[in-house]
């Protein structure tokens, strides 16, 4: 009920972790799949390599290739094979000459990773390392752990002696990128962030997670909760309170964290190919607009054409890929049926903790402790119609849940609930979904 209050407006901050069922270890691994999950359509996916590419209508970069309107038209007709723009159009390899570059040792020992790799970046030595908990030896020995930096940031780390002489800062292995395809420290997030299938050519899961956030649950199980038992093959989870790609930009606006005149012609150049504003009709998507601090998905052909694709539109328009994220879902939806899984923000926040910026840390030092006891004073019960909210208003989508009931009365500073009871990020679930 708290998640669907702050949904509505009467709570004005997102609610903490909510449980989230994980099993066991043993039956995680007993229940790993041994075989690639079905592609739709798709069944060969190889990629554009072109040395001198040639900037065509609008945006794009050189990294990308620069394809046109038509190239991006062809590439949403899925079809059982199919070549498309996906970044690292130059050079030999990704990460070999073609911007976003990689040292040869590091790139052979990205080849070996086969099974499950758990990615992250930190770029102009922004964050801190934060280093994954409850990692079972299992994914100990066979997971692969990769944070990328840049050169500012491999030398902070150096200089604090993060990183050990085999280039490991714990369980991640460090890997420096040398040549950023971009000037914007957003754009070259994007590049780890979405093709991670380029750069891990042999692996076959992947966790994704921003730099500023902290891993408290195993990766195994993970994958087992939101891909495996859903039969998904890329889960993400929505914004925590918009559902709604035309609200989306308009919050990125007020914001600033963007050039309103690029994210007006963005979502202009949607809308003229059949953008409509979320609604019922659209239901069981819940929403258009996901929290992309966590992707979690398996690589296969569907998947990595829907993260190539994903990236060009980043690539071409503006860098805030919530905004893009629905339109390249709905066109391979379109013509796949394939989808993908988008989980409660609160049950993400059950598996990271969102740390400080290394700035905020170092000049304004860490924040106090909580107090032990904190009372929880409700606002006085101003809706009477919370049943009839239409389902586009509670991106939850939990229709069945009555919210009719009082709302407790105020209680006063020297009282304190003996119902209120916090629950902790990473902890295990008490309750099956």
């Amino acid at each position: 009920m708290t998640w669907e209050l702050f949904l509505i407006g009467v709570f004005p901050y997102p609610p903490s972790a909510c449980p989230v069922c994980y099993l066991p270890m043993e039956q995680v691994l007993a229940l790993m799949p041994d075989a690639p999950s079905f592609s739709p359509v798709l069944k060969n996916l190889t990629y554009i390599h072109e040395e001198n590419a040639t900037k065509t209508e609008f945006g794009g970069s050189e990294f990308g290739g620069y394809p046109s309107l038509e190239q991006r038209r062809e590439s949403y007709d899925v079809r059982e094979s199919m070549n498309v723009h996906c970044g690292f159009v130059k050079g030999v390899k990704p990460g070999q000459g073609t911007g976003f570059d990689i040292d040869d040792a590091d790139l052979l020992e990205m080849e070996t990773c086969q099974g499950v790799v758990v990615a992250s970046a930190i770029f102009g030595a922004f964050d801190l390392i934060r280093q994954p908990k409850n990692i079972s030896e299992y994914a100990r020995k066979n997971a692969c752990f990769y944070m990328f930096v840049d050169e500012d940031t491999e030398g902070f780390l150096r200089n604090s002696s993060a990183v050990d002489n085999d280039k490991k800062s714990g369980l991640w292995r460090i890997v420096l990128v040398r040549n950023l395809p971009f000037s914007d420290p957003r754009r070259n997030g994007k590049v780890p962030k979405l093709l991670l299938h380029r750069l891990f050519p042999n692996a076959r899961y992947s966790l994704w997670i921003d730099g500023k956030l902290e891993l408290v649950v195993d990766p195994y199980q993970i994958l087992e909760r939101f891909l495996w038992r859903k039969n998904a093959t890329f889960a993400i989870s929505r914004h925590y309170r918009r559902f709604d790609v035309f609200v989306e930009a308009e919050a990125n606006k007020a914001a600033g964290k963007y050039e309103n005149a690029s994210i007006d012609f963005q979502i202009d150049f949607y809308k003229k190919e059949g953008l409509t504003p979320y609604s019922a009709a659209k239901l069981p998507i819940t929403s258009d607009v996901p929290e992309g601090c966590v992707i979690i998905r398996e690589h296969v052909p569907i998947s990595n054409l829907f993260t190539c694709l994903w990236f060009n539109e980043v690539d071409r328009f503006t860098s805030r890929d919530q905004i893009s994220f629905s339109t390249v879902r709905d066109k391979i939806y379109a013509k796949t049926n394939w989808t993908l899984n988008m989980f409660l923000d609160c049950e993400r926040r059950n598996f990271v903790i969102q740390g400080y910026h290394r700035d905020v840390l170092e000049n304004r030092g860490y924040p106090p402790p909580l107090p032990a006891s904190v009372d929880v004073v409700h606002p006085p019960p101003l809706i009477h119609n919370l049943q009839q909210k239409n389902t586009s208003e509670i991106a939850a989508g939990s229709g069945n849940t009555s919210l009719s009931k009082k709302l407790p009365a105020k209680r006063g500073r020297d009282r304190k609930s003996r119902r209120h009871r916090k629950v902790a990020a990473g902890s295990r679930d008490i309750t099956p979904p």
